[in-house]
């Protein structure tokens, strides 16, 4: 019997659990560079830096996000196959999500 193969993702991704709907980062991805998610085209709308997610497949608001097979967050609205999945579109189930705006400042 001949085994259904699967879809690979571009090298630059790493999927941690089979049953996660994000992959992680293994190196920076600059915006605009083009990329694989299991056999489909992407184009990365802004950088993504090492560690960071993006989503596996679409994520609708309110799904759980998968990560190591664990639920970490949940998608604070819908996620596009592709796009970066962190604190502008996730609540963690962990720790408060803190996100400075612009007037708040860096505080640094």
């Amino acid at each position: 019997m001949a085994e259904a193969k699967r879809a690979v993702s571009d090298g630059r991704l790493l999927l941690l659990g089979s049953g996660d709907n994000v992959l992680v980062a293994r190196q920076r991805i600059a915006a605009g560079e083009a990329m694989s998610i299991e056999g489909r085209a992407a184009v990365l709308a802004v950088d993504l830096p090492i560690g960071h997610k993006l989503a596996r497949r679409a994520i609708a608001a309110g799904e759980k996000i998968i990560k190591y097979g664990a639920p970490i967050g949940v998608a604070t609205q819908a996620i596009a196959p592709g796009e970066h999945v962190h604190v502008h579109n996730v609540r963690s189930d962990y720790t408060p999500t803190y996100h400075l705006t612009a007037e708040q400042g860096s505080g640094a």
